[in-house]
């Protein structure tokens, strides 16, 4: 009977779910904006507003956050979406041509980055990044592949940003439609942009 419970408890164990949980940090614009797209996403689990990409230790939007972008920490279930999938996703929610930001909000804070942990995630991000310069041979695709650093949450008394779109729907509908963000995307893309495909 010992010798048959290992066997047992090593059974159960090896056809037990094994947690697929990973994330990524994605830079494109309005953090609000970001958040609400990937949140939509099936497989996407957590969607964190915050900066990151710069060298100034704990940056808040009100105050230091020089050389930080916007960015959003995404927490995703690979059983049910993968990385590729979710960059595929993140290249319709942005203007891959914008060197000036994103839609209405101009600044280095608002330009668009894909932010890799990893050699594979880099040739991922790159392989989707040649997707999309294929897509649009006479475009400039600027949208930059770097390499992760620290990731700041927003938090304190700026924690209102986080899920503002939720918090403050009204204000937030208000704000992306006159930023114009979903009428550029589908100029863009078409019937992918926001999710439509």
């Amino acid at each position: 009977m010992k010798s048959i419970l290992p066997a047992l408890l090593l059974s159960t164990f090896i056809a037990a779910p094994i947690a697929t949980a990973d994330e990524t940090v994605l830079a494109g614009g309005c953090f609000w904006c970001m958040e609400s797209d990937f949140e939509k996403l099936e497989g996407v689990t957590d969607v964190v507003s915050g900066f990151t990409g710069g060298t100034v230790p704990n940056p808040t939007y009100n105050g230091n956050h020089k050389g930080h972008y916007e960015a959003v920490k995404i927490t995703f279930d690979e059983s049910k979406v993968s990385y590729r999938e979710i960059l595929d996703h993140y290249w319709v929610n942005i203007d891959p041509f914008d060197a000036r930001g994103q839609f209405c909000d101009k600044g280095p804070s608002y330009l668009s980055a894909v932010f890799v942990a990893n050699d594979e995630e880099r040739a991922i991000a790159q392989d989707t990044k040649n997707a999309v310069k294929a897509q649009f041979p006479n475009q400039t695709v600027v949208t930059p592949i770097l390499d992760s650093s620290t990731f700041y949450p927003i938090k304190g008394d700026e924690i209102g940003h986080q899920d503002f779109y939720k918090k403050s729907p009204v204000r937030y509908k208000l704000y992306r439609w006159n930023c114009g963000r979903d009428q550029r995307l589908e100029e863009i893309w078409g019937e992918k942009a926001a999710g439509k495909s």
